[in-house]
């Protein structure tokens, strides 16, 4: 997870075929899973977060071609290091009747 600014916006551009500048969150995990780095073009300049685990991995959703979209949600849960998988939403609140 050696990569900077430069070949993580290569590694969006030519292995993902994304637009880095977009202003789309791109998430890149080292291979232990306890290391992460998040890509993002605010509009004025690139932006490059990166996270470290002090115990434990960060839980990666399955792939679907290449990337998958996530929930602001479900971002949080990766972010903190929480297994997504494990969290149940709370069912759909529905208006009550009235009689």
């Amino acid at each position: 997870m050696q990569k900077g600014f430069d070949g993580l916006t290569a590694l969006a551009s030519h292995v993902l075929g994304a637009d880095p500048y977009s202003g789309h969150l791109f998430l890149f995990r080292g291979k232990r899973g306890d290391y992460l780095k998040a890509l993002y073009w605010d509009g004025s300049g690139m932006c490059l977060f990166a996270k470290r685990l002090e115990k434990g991995r960060f839980v990666w959703p399955p792939l679907v071609d290449g990337g998958i979209v996530l929930s602001p949600a479900q971002l949080a849960l990766l972010i903190e290091g929480i297994d997504w998988r494990r969290t149940v939403a709370p069912a759909p609140v529905t208006a009550p009747t009235l009689v």
